[in-house]
């Protein structure tokens, strides 16, 4: 900068788990809820509109098919949907703490670079850097630590620093 004082500028890590946010499973069948909530809402507008208003009842104008499909096409089509692994307690436990980070809004196997599948520092205390499958998943999907926990706004939360 001429005639001025350089700052030096830091970047954000992308890899530093204090700048990922975790969508837990109850958020994400959340917004499958309000996908079904607004088609059934559509319905109920339409059908407002098309019947007479002398003749119509709470049960001939909503239809809950619209909720329950939008429920099942998650838990039946996502990446993110998978049975639970129950051969025993310990791999069912430890199926239920499994984290990914592929799926929507998350990576490919593709595109996914050595630093993102690298053990980073701030995964220390939060994420088990030894549980990760073999293969082309490798680092991409993981297991929370033991004492680790998600907090309300989706950051993970450890005892340790």
């Amino acid at each position: 900068v001429p005639g001025g004082v350089e700052v030096p500028v830091e970047t954000d890590d992308i890899d530093h788990f204090g700048n990922r946010r975790l969508r837990t499973v109850g958020e994400l069948i959340q917004n499958q809820i309000r996908v079904g909530m607004s088609r059934m809402e559509r319905v109920v507008r339409e059908r407002m509109t098309t019947q007479d208003v002398e003749a119509i009842t709470p049960q001939t104008l909503i239809n809950i098919r619209p909720v329950v499909a939008a429920i099942k096409e998650f838990f039946g089509t996502s990446q993110l949907s998978q049975f639970m692994d129950q051969n025993n307690p310990l791999s069912g436990l430890t199926h239920k703490r499994r984290l990914s980070a592929l799926g929507p809004g998350g990576l490919s196997r593709e595109r996914a670079g050595l630093e993102v599948r690298d053990v980073h520092p701030s995964h220390y205390g939060r994420m088990c850097p030894i549980e990760t499958p073999e293969g082309p998943n490798i680092g991409l999907i993981g297991s929370l630590s033991v004492y680790a926990r998600v907090n309300p706004f989706g950051f993970i939360e450890t005892p340790y620093r």
